[in-house]
């Protein structure tokens, strides 16, 4: 294995949609990065491996997957195996992540970036390092949107962050001010990467408890949760829906992303049957998420702040 090389199997996609390509390339569990072509409707996606059969086995997995994908909208023209320097990549794909802001309290940012926050504006530095959750995909930024709104309105004393990915949703629920945050995700280069964008954003290690761990074998340590957030796709959130609205305390609330939109009222549906209520939509692009709720054995109504 040669140190100093990345190995790379590149996509073409005519789509138009690079973001679903990109849900499904993040369900086969790839490392890549995109670029979008606006002009010309076309992107381009780039799987990174270690090493050289890496590569090979995705460009096969990839044409094998072509008609399959079709049915979904995805137009995979090219596919094409290179090998790059480390030090090329560090620097290139640091341009597609500029600064965000989620609202008036929140911004993220990546850590190469100056940023000055105006008062009362809370920064969250993320360094992707090929994991997902950057703050620019439409489904993140609901969550994320969510989480400052809930926390705002000082709903949220215990959080689990499911599928964390970069970590990006529990450091800013904990920099929003929520004391007690749990997260997990089933890759462990992504709870890698999310530990080090906890300590680049100063949380102290405890603070965010965060583990290896899939849907179907995750339990909390302490109890159920006031806000669970779960950046899942669909057929996995359906798949443990039973076992997802466990985890939210009556009262609680539950944001689901990662919905393709065609999917939404099916999912919505399995929610409601497990006892969780929706309370808000959002889509953007073929993507949609929802926030849900669990009545309390009292609890007659949601407060109007939801009924929109």
């Amino acid at each position: 294995m040669n140190n100093d090389l990345l190995y790379c199997c590149k996509l073409t996609d005519e789509s138009g949609n690079p973001d679903l390509t990109s849900e499904f390339l993040s369900a086969r569990g790839y490392d890549f990065s995109s670029w979008e072509d606006l002009e010309n409707c076309r992107s381009s996606h780039t799987l990174y491996f270690e090493r050289e059969a890496g590569a090979v086995a995705a460009k096969d997995d990839l044409e094998a997957r072509r008609e399959e994908w079709r049915e979904y909208g995805i137009e995979i023209k090219e596919i094409e195996l290179f090998s790059i320097r480390r030090e090329d990549w560090a620097e290139v794909w640091k341009k597609y992540f500029p600064v965000l802001p989620i609202s008036p309290r929140l911004v993220i940012k990546p850590s190469w970036l100056e940023y000055y926050p105006q008062p009362g504006q809370q920064i969250v530095e993320i360094d992707p390092g090929m994991s997902f959750g950057t703050g620019q995909h439409a489904t993140t930024a609901y969550c994320l949107r969510m989480i400052d709104k809930l926390t705002d309105a000082g709903n949220v004393a215990r959080l689990l962050d499911a599928g964390c990915g970069s970590g990006i949703l529990s450091i800013a629920a904990a920099k929003l001010g929520c004391p007690d945050i749990d997260a997990f995700d089933i890759d462990p280069d992504a709870v890698r990467i999310a530990r080090e964008n906890m300590a680049l954003n100063g949380i102290i290690p405890g603070n965010i408890r965060v583990r290896i761990a899939d849907a179907a074998e995750f339990a909390p340590s302490g109890g159920a949760y006031d806000l669970v957030a779960a950046n899942i796709l669909a057929h996995v959130l359906g798949a443990n829906c039973g076992q997802i609205a466990s985890w939210v305390k009556p009262g609680g609330k539950l944001i689901l992303a990662g919905i393709l939109t065609g999917d939404f009222d099916h999912t919505a549906r399995q929610f409601r049957d497990a006892g969780l209520e929706p309370l808000d939509r959002f889509t953007e692009k073929e993507w949609t998420s929802g926030l849900f709720g669990k009545k309390a054995p009292t609890q007659k109504s949601w407060p109007s702040f939801y009924n929109r």
